[in-house]
């Protein structure tokens, strides 16, 4: 693949944070990647907004607390971008963490939420997924999201097991991974998933995360 090749395909991110240090950190690790492509950066809601209209990102990679004093603006940019650009994936990176938190950001659109201590891989993979329509969940947001589909109100709760199985899927592990893991077969695997697929009402494993976090939020 040439460079030409390269530009047309990488993921064009743009990066939303108000600590300007570590935005730079951030956009310094990426832009050593040749799948990724850092078209903008905001550090405010109406930068944000101004930035993701100019540049047209396949993915934001959004702080939730963007301004001093103010409560996680970055959730209602997320909600934001969600009613204007229903094409652009919003990816939550940053420091904070609880179940409300995460539940929040699902709700206002975010196909994925990870914490600031991912490293350079994790944080790749989580914005090509979510720019491939899928979405992409950190093992401890993964529990959360996982909390609230068990409690759920859905006509069918996933099992323990199949709990552990979408766990391990929102890690991005492979069937024979995951068969490893868990020390079951990959052909077990494949059952559960089938069924995880069929309970959460999706097609993809890729949604299976992202749809499941929606049931019983509705």
């Amino acid at each position: 693949m040439n460079k030409s090749d390269v530009a047309t395909t990488a993921v064009r991110t743009m990066l939303v944070d108000d600590h300007a240090l570590l935005r730079a950190g951030i956009r310094s690790l990426l832009e050593r990647e040749e799948t990724i492509s850092v078209v903008g950066e905001a550090d405010s809601f109406d930068q944000a907004l101004a930035e993701v209209e100019r540049t047209r990102p396949d993915v934001v990679v959004v702080d939730l607390k963007l301004t001093a004093g103010t409560e996680y603006e970055g959730l209602r940019l997320i909600t934001e971008i969600a009613a204007r650009h229903p094409s652009v994936a919003s990816l939550v990176l940053t420091t904070f963490l609880d179940d409300d938190l995460v539940v929040r950001a699902v709700k206002a659109g975010a196909r994925g939420y990870v914490v600031k201590d991912v490293d350079t891989t994790e944080l790749v993979r989580a914005i090509q997924s979510v720019s491939g329509g899928g979405s992409a969940f950190d093992p401890r947001s993964a529990a959360i999201v996982l909390r609230t589909v068990s409690g759920g109100g859905g006509s069918e709760t996933l099992t323990e097991r199949e709990s552990e199985v979408l766990r391990l899927l929102a890690d991005g592990m492979s069937n024979k991974r995951i068969g490893t893991t868990l020390f079951i077969s990959e052909s077990t695997v494949k059952f559960h998933i089938r069924n995880i697929i069929r309970k959460l009402g999706v097609t993809k494993r890729t949604d299976a995360v992202y749809i499941a976090s929606k049931r019983g939020l509705i």
